[in-house]
């Protein structure tokens, strides 16, 4: 998983910090977590299946900054 450990996914889960919220998506409502690894910055993407209470990863992966501003919590606006 792009050098990110399964470990690491679960922390990111359990304490990080949902900076976008998705919950018109289908078949479940996802969100977007920010954690912290030592430092290392990790965006893990999950949708929650509300009626059995499943957490599905849909994907993880280190956020880059042309994407994203300082603190990894906004994305940068695409040039128009």
């Amino acid at each position: 998983m792009r050098g990110i450990t399964e470990e690491e996914v679960y922390a990111v889960i359990d304490y990080g910090e949902v900076i976008e919220a998705y919950p018109g998506d289908t078949p479940y409502p996802s969100r977007l977590i920010l954690g912290w690894i030592r430092n290392r910055p990790i965006h893990v993407v999950v949708a929650d299946d509300l009626e059995t209470g499943t957490i599905v990863v849909v994907t993880t992966y280190e956020p880059d900054n042309e994407r994203w501003l300082p603190g990894f919590r906004v994305r940068r606006r695409r040039p128009e």
